[in-house]
């Protein structure tokens, strides 16, 4: 289906939408001096903007430190990934898979980018109440229903860890790609032994993809601390 008439949308600019869906990749190989990097910035503060101030009037009795926990748990990785395969964005990308020879982490981070550069796009071409109609249909709805997206690991594992005197570190093992556009690798260490590696588009992200693997070696009856 035509992405404008799946959405309702009737563009001022089309070109805004082109560009949403054309990946560093695809404009390489083709030439262009476009992809959708940009928007992605920008749908990203105006994804974070909106979910702020819902959550804001929503609990009004919540402070900071737990509005912003919240927050983190709607506009993460894996999020934007349950949100952009739900409106199935990904069938209107632009990429050239085989010549970039594309990891599967790389292509769930494009799939969670699909989401905020769409927004961006939309934000410029339907302006802000438009683009907050459709975040009030896509996401604030998971938000009344307290969807949880994200796992904070590494409380979970601080927890444990403080309760038996074990030290925790994180190392960098790597750090690759563009400034705007990086992977990291970093391995957490419990007592100085390795409990997991993780790896991550940030080093948060990094970090709690390994206390994860961490946790669940924790959880393994064979393997005892």
């Amino acid at each position: 289906m035509n992405l404008f008439e799946k959405f309702s949308i009737e563009p001022n600019n089309e070109r805004y939408y082109e560009v949403a869906f054309t990946h560093g990749s695809y404009a390489t190989i083709h030439g262009l001096n476009y992809d959708y990097e940009r928007l992605e910035f920008l749908g990203d503060s105006i994804l974070s903007m909106l979910v702020a101030e819902y959550l804001y009037k929503k609990y009004p009795k919540y402070g900071e430190g737990k509005l912003t926990k919240l927050r983190a748990n709607y506009v993460c990785q894996a999020a934007l990934i349950y949100y952009s395969h739900e409106l199935g964005l990904k069938d209107y990308l632009k990429v050239s898979s085989e010549e970039m020879k594309l990891t599967e982490n790389e292509v769930l981070t494009i799939t969670s980018d699909l989401f905020e550069s769409f927004l961006g796009a939309m934000f410029l071409d339907q302006g802000l109440m438009f683009t907050k109609r459709f975040v009030a249909k896509i996401v604030f709805r998971y938000i009344d229903e307290e969807k949880v997206f994200f796992h904070d690991y590494k409380s979970s594992i601080k927890e444990y860890c403080d309760s038996r005197e074990i030290t925790i570190r994180y190392e960098i093992l790597d750090e690759s790609g563009v400034p705007h556009d990086k992977t990291f690798i970093i391995a957490i260490y419990l007592d100085e032994e390795q409990m997991g590696v993780g790896e991550g588009k940030n080093k948060k992200e990094a970090e709690q993809s390994a206390a994860k693997k961490a946790l669940d070696k924790l959880h393994n009856p064979d393997w005892v601390v």
